[in-house]
């Protein structure tokens, strides 16, 4: 017995070692993409599952490799020829997919779908009757069809241009015609019944030759993913730097007031903004605002915010003139952004303060056991060029509290999908009358990572402000 197995083992080692190869070659393309785990990697699965499946063929069809297998795997090897003969086409054709565009996209999607179909009712025909190449001449034709039209697409310059992205062509040529005269050759070979020692290697050789051009193009498409998101990080990294720089730096000194502010952006820069206009050591004012969206777009408007009010600085006092000023220049400027905003004016020699807001959530205002949310609301800023902001005016005692803040502390949501909201703010602001500002903000911070599953990311951009009467 041992005698047999070696011979058939003699015979059939190029089968072997061809097999070998392609099923390692296929699990390490699996693996690279399951470790990377980064945009334009799904090609290398595809490129994977199909070397594998052919790797995988080529050992079923070797008696050697098969009669060295466990009794219980012999019997399912009939079951894994079948299916791998039907599943190639559309393995194949979704790692096109990846390097295919405009109205090819669609040809390869409808390529799926039917080789797919003929597969599925091919494998069901296997498991019922036995019978497994009732579908094969069918699934052979539109293969053969599909590599007429990839031959075509590829070896036509201006074709190529408009439905592949291949960063080197000539590569991906050579493959795919080495791959057709090959599978010509091999077809017209057992069409006309004459096999020699060498047809099943050069049936391999042509697939290695394109999966080969293959993983050359995945490889130069990730690189230059790669390059590009470099490029990306870095800049977004400088806009941050930027961004950084325009929000204060420290807290103000402003006589009988005690500030501190917690700035938390959802991505690298962010829509938040926050200003402090210290006008003498008794007077300043506080914005915040929060322009809709994330990302690079909002925090362009943050900016734009921030140039705003440097030209209203003279306005400080008049909470309403600094609103419909800031309106007055982004309308003319944003487009479809909006923002909400909240100015806040404290005179702490004549004890007085001043309140409005352009569509932002209440100012929260402490004096003692009692809280009091302070709603003084205009229209977002850049939804009218000539809206109005009424102000609210409060006389400040020693040891008010003035909580600003925006959605992004009220929104975050727990596992059940309850917001943190209005209420549990207001608990934690009661629960921490007697902190200090900053300790205020640190505790608020803290309940909302808390309120939230530790799986899930932070949703908005956070900012705070907190203002303490001495």
């Amino acid at each position: 017995m041992q005698d047999q197995v070696l011979a058939m083992l003699r015979g059939q080692l190029v089968n072997i070692m061809s097999g070998a190869v392609f099923l390692f070659i296929g699990l390490a393309s699996c693996f690279l993409a399951a470790v990377r785990r980064r945009g334009g990697v799904r090609i290398f699965v595809w490129l994977g599952i199909w070397s594998g499946l052919w790797g995988a063929r080529l050992l079923a069809e070797s008696a050697a490799v098969v009669a060295a297998l466990p009794h219980w795997v012999q019997i399912s090897v009939p079951f894994l020829r079948i299916a791998v003969t039907y599943l190639l086409l559309p393995v194949a054709s979704l790692a096109w997919l990846e390097l295919s565009a405009g109205k090819f996209r669609h040809f390869l999607r409808a390529l799926i779908f039917i080789s797919l179909a003929i597969g599925v009712t091919g494998i069901g025909i296997f498991v019922i009757t036995g019978f497994g190449d009732k579908l094969i001449p069918y699934n052979n034709l539109l293969a053969a069809a599909a590599l007429l039209v990839l031959v075509i697409i590829v070896a036509v310059p201006a074709l190529s241009r408009k439905f592949l992205t291949l960063p080197n062509r000539a590569v991906m040529v050579a493959g795919t015609l080495v791959f057709a005269a090959e599978a010509l050759y091999f077809s017209l070979s057992r069409l006309l019944h004459y096999h020699t020692p060498t047809t099943r290697f050069t049936g391999s050789l042509g697939l290695a030759v394109l999966l080969f051009s293959f993983g050359y193009i995945a490889v130069r498409i990730v690189l230059a993913s790669e390059r590009r998101l470099l490029s990306i990080e870095n800049e977004l990294a400088i806009a941050r730097d930027i961004q950084t720089s325009i929000l204060p730096g420290d807290s103000p000194s402003i006589k009988n007031l005690r500030v501190a502010a917690a700035y938390r952006p959802m991505t690298e820069v962010a829509g938040d903004f926050y200003e402090f206009i210290p006008v003498d050591h008794n007077c300043i004012g506080f914005l915040v605002a929060d322009v809709t969206g994330h990302g690079i777009p909002a925090a362009l408007i943050a900016a734009m915010i921030k140039v705003a009010m440097q030209s209203l600085v003279p306005y400080a006092h008049d909470p309403q003139r600094v609103l419909r000023g800031l309106n007055g220049v982004l309308s003319a400027q944003m487009g479809p952004q909006l923002v909400s905003a909240a100015y806040l004016w404290v005179d702490t020699e004549n004890r007085i303060a001043l309140y409005s807001a352009a569509g932002h959530p209440p100012l929260l205002h402490c004096r003692g056991d009692e809280l009091n949310r302070i709603e003084s609301n205009g229209l977002l800023l850049g939804v009218l060029p000539d809206s109005e902001y009424p102000v609210c005016d409060m006389a400040i005692l020693p040891g008010d509290r003035f909580l600003l803040y925006t959605d992004g502390v009220s929104e975050p949501e727990n596992a059940l999908g309850d917001s943190f909201g209005e209420f549990k703010l207001e608990q934690v602001v009661r629960n921490n009358q007697l902190r200090p500002p900053s300790e205020l903000l640190d505790r608020l911070l803290t309940e909302i990572r808390h309120w939230q599953p530790a799986s899930m990311a932070q949703h908005d951009d956070i900012t705070l402000i907190a203002i303490d009467v001495l």
